[in-house]
């Protein structure tokens, strides 16, 4: 069949109809559509020609069609070829095939061209879905970005949410266009939203300017009377003074960072001047106080040999004389005087101890108090023995259990008697 021909075999087929036939390509209903060689240019490009050149030449022009056809169903599968010109170029090509100047199955190109259509058309509608989902896609990233803008918008971290609302501006300029309508509305909202962020924060760092610039008077009062006072040598005093202007110094806050570091030089300066002085005179102090030190433990391990003490009165002349000598000697280190101190101390409280136990072996009314004491114990004692043995004797042995037992705690108080009045010499 005439719709079945196409390549060399086509041209083979037609070039046995061409010897009884004029050239040119039929229906499938078997019409001839149209004689090539009645044509004006047919007839002068087939004249003097042999039928299998003429033919030669339709085919080659069937090939080319075949060729370009198969190159746009390519491109249209493989690239992103728009509809517009697909069918635009689906119509040259149609054109061509209707034109019929060319011999082999036009029917099946027209099918292909057909289907061609219909293929375009599925991926217009492909297409057309797809940025449906991206502008839908796009609506809710934009949306979220406006959303956290609008968040952002209240935040106090400046540095931060600055650099997150530049981010989310990119990320918006990197998404497409919604519709006009929608897309100015979020826009209005996203623009709103870093307006009012940038505004407050202005106005936050307009106060810290004013804040700051009341902190740089503030601390050249400080400096001032810190510079004043680095000559000083009322160590103590200065030194405690110095701890309130640092404690005022924190309390005031930053200045301008153009004037703190020198404002903090200066201030630490004076103070470096002054502790740097001070640590001169303590080192040397120091140095006298170990020497000092070095002559108080000698002064204590003599005050020790006293111990223990048989004659009061000549260890007492004897720790009065060391103690003079220890007051003249002068302050020794902080964290050594609480031991070396100790030391004497306890030798002066043993001289201590020893006088009072003479005044009371020694002093006559005491004695007389003792005794008496004493006597009124025994009398007590030997009555209470009279009145066991009567009981006894009268076999009321309740009673004389009950005066045992209140005679032990009055012996008890007669034996601490006695040794008190022992000790009077008595």
């Amino acid at each position: 069949m005439p719709g079945e021909l196409r390549g060399p075999l086509g041209g083979i087929m037609w070039r046995r109809r061409c010897e009884q036939r004029p050239v040119g390509p039929r229906r499938r209903d078997g019409d001839r559509v149209r004689a090539y060689g009645r044509r004006r240019a047919g007839r002068r490009f087939l004249a003097g020609r042999l039928p299998e050149e003429a033919l030669a030449y339709f085919e080659r022009k069937y090939e080319g069609l075949v060729v370009e056809i198969g190159l746009l169903e390519k491109r249209v599968k493989t690239t992103d070829l728009s509809s517009k010109d697909a069918q635009t170029a689906i119509g040259h090509l149609r054109e061509q095939v209707d034109a019929h100047h060319a011999v082999g199955d036009l029917d099946a190109l027209r099918a292909r061209l057909d289907k061609l259509v219909e293929l375009v058309d599925a991926r217009r509608e492909e297409r057309k879905a797809q940025r449906a989902k991206q502008s839908d896609e796009a609506r809710h990233a934009k949306e979220a970005l406006v959303v956290e803008a609008e968040g952002l918008a209240q935040s106090d971290q400046w540095r931060a949410a600055g650099e997150r609302l530049r981010a989310l501006v990119d990320t918006w300029k990197g998404l497409p266009r919604l519709d006009r309508k929608s897309d100015d509305e979020l826009w209005h909202r996203f623009s709103h939203a870093r307006s009012a962020f940038s505004k407050r924060r202005k106005q936050h760092f307009a106060q810290l300017d004013a804040q700051r610039e009341d902190a740089r008077q503030a601390k050249e009062r400080l400096v001032a009377e810190a510079e004043a006072l680095s000559n000083s040598t009322d160590w103590g005093q200065t030194a405690a003074r110095y701890r309130e202007l640092m404690s005022d110094w924190k309390a005031a806050g930053r200045a301008q960072r153009e004037h703190e570091d020198d404002l903090w030089n200066r201030f630490r300066g004076a103070q470096d001047v002054f502790f740097a002085a001070r640590s001169s005179v303590f080192a040397e102090r120091d140095a006298e106080q170990t020497e000092n030190l070095k002559l108080k433990e000698e002064l204590a391990g003599e005050a020790e040999k006293l111990l223990p003490i048989t004659d009061l009165k000549a260890a007492r002349a004897a720790f009065r004389a060391i103690n003079e000598r220890w007051e003249a000697i002068g302050h020794v280190p902080r964290d050594a005087r609480p031991k070396v101190e100790g030391r004497m101390h306890t030798v002066e409280r043993a001289l201590q101890e020893a006088e009072e136990s003479e005044w009371r072996r020694t002093n006559p009314e005491a004695r007389a108090r003792a005794a008496g004491l004493t006597g009124q114990l025994q009398a007590a004692v030997d009555k209470l023995k009279g009145q066991i043995e009567q009981a006894r004797a009268q076999g009321n042995s309740a009673r004389a259990d009950k005066l045992e037992r209140e005679l032990e705690g009055r012996q008890a108080l007669l034996d601490q008697a006695l040794k008190g009045l022992h000790e009077f010499g008595g």
